[in-house]
């Protein structure tokens, strides 16, 4: 064993065959790679500032339109913009409430950077937590690679929330896998979006009871703001408007979720019965003993991983912008060896290329439905994150001979796992 000196932790890796891929990487600190990263990053950049200066994007302009109206009594929900409801909570429509004074041109600008500024926070706690050192070249190439995937670059274009939500939930899990007090991150999560409330339960499910009940406190606490700011908006969201999804259009092929798929093919939300809640539940219980058995062998990456894409199949809407967390699903799968980096890069492909755009999705009669091979690809994501949590279920519970000799011996100081990049 060949001992590798990181500054503030100590980690062992074996030899030959068996280097960590940071040290494969090699090539992304020579001069050629450095360049090459940065001018990437700088035209991807420069990309989203023009689109930002001469785009409106529409979910934006939604949320925009929330924060003014939030405080027009039942207006928020009675009335659409643009043809659409804002579905959001009272809460978040506030936080938008001071921008509606800032020229728009401002707001998009600072909006889409501010977007790719957490994006590229949320890399590097997804290193950190994977037991890499996150140096500049390290990160820059995994925004590099990572602005490509088709749920992040949609996220920028609609001007959606999903990169900040990513940040605050992977912050609260850094602080968690240090021992530190966290909670407040997903709590806020939480409070904009309900989705990433079920990481409040894996808290629970660990025992970082403290944790979840100051997430939980969180939640509240913009529930009350949200009823200061316009209580009967707030009673008519949380009494019948939170799980309607009617609101939306659930069909569309954007939506890759279980229930959106058994929609499509079965041809319609009238064929599908009580009995698709056993599907939810079988998913989520399945998802959530994974990440927990995950968090109690102090893989917090992979349990967050698994516990974000959990959310997704569970919930009944998850648009294929809502997908971010195949961001840190690669890095988990990038750690199985050879054989979790082939499917890793599989999972790239097809998340960077989002073949469900290229089947019929126009929603006239006989779009959607089962199409042999093509219900496969049009509900591509779904199968994907299925796959996903299935490889990590399998290489936890059944691991490859040898496996545990590759597994660090030390751990970082501050109480992450140096995981293994083998």
């Amino acid at each position: 064993m060949r001992a590798v000196s990181i500054p503030g932790r100590a980690r062992q890796f074996p030899d030959r065959a068996d280097r960590p891929l940071s040290d494969r990487l090699a090539w992304v600190s020579s001069p050629r790679g450095r360049r090459l990263i940065r001018g990437i990053v700088l035209l991807e950049i420069a990309l989203v500032a023009g689109f930002a200066l001469i785009y409106r994007p529409f979910d934006l302009g939604i949320y925009l339109w929330g924060g003014r109206a939030v405080t027009g009594g039942l207006r928020l929900y009675l009335a659409t913009v643009q043809g659409n409801w804002f579905t959001y909570p009272p809460f978040a429509a506030a936080l938008f409430t001071p921008l509606a004074t800032v020229p728009p041109v401002l707001v998009r600008l600072a909006w889409e950077l501010g977007s790719v500024a957490a994006f590229g926070w949320a890399c590097v706690l997804t290193l950190r937590l994977a037991g890499c050192r996150p140096t500049r070249n390290i990160v820059l190439a995994v925004v590099a690679l990572g602005l490509l995937l088709e749920p992040v670059y949609h996220t920028l274009y609609l001007g959606q929330i999903n990169l900040f939500l990513l940040a605050l939930v992977l912050a609260d899990i850094e602080r968690v896998a240090r021992g530190r007090a966290a909670g407040i991150g997903i709590g806020l999560a939480t409070a904009i979006k309900l989705v990433p409330g079920i990481f409040i339960v894996l808290l629970l499910l660990t025992r970082r009871t403290r944790d979840a009940a100051t997430a939980a406190g969180t939640v509240a606490c913009g529930a009350l703001i949200g009823f200061g700011v316009n209580p009967g908006a707030s009673r008519l969201y949380w009494t019948h408007l939170f799980f309607d999804t009617s609101r939306v259009a659930a069909t569309y092929i954007s939506n890759q979720s279980p229930y959106a798929a058994v929609v499509r093919i079965l041809g319609g939300a009238g064929h599908v019965g009580g009995w698709y809640y056993a599907i939810p539940c079988v998913l989520g219980a399945v998802g959530l003993v994974l990440a927990t058995t995950l968090a109690q062998r102090a893989d917090w990456l992979g349990a967050a991983t698994v516990t974000g894409i959990t959310g997704l199949l569970v919930s009944p809407i998850s648009w294929t912008h809502h997908w971010v967390w195949v961001m840190p699903a690669l890095v988990v799968l990038a750690r199985y060896g050879a054989r979790g980096q082939i499917a890793a890069g599989c999972v790239y492909v097809i998340f960077v290329l989002a073949p469900m755009w290229w089947t019929p999705h126009a929603g006239v009669a006989g779009d959607y439905g089962a199409h042999g091979p093509v219900t496969v690809i049009a509900n591509c994501f779904l199968f994907a994150g299925i796959g996903v949590i299935t490889y990590i279920c399998v290489r936890t519970w059944r691991p490859e001979p040898g496996s545990s000799r590759l597994r660090s011996q030390a751990a970082d100081s501050a109480g992450i796992p140096a995981n293994d990049w083998t």
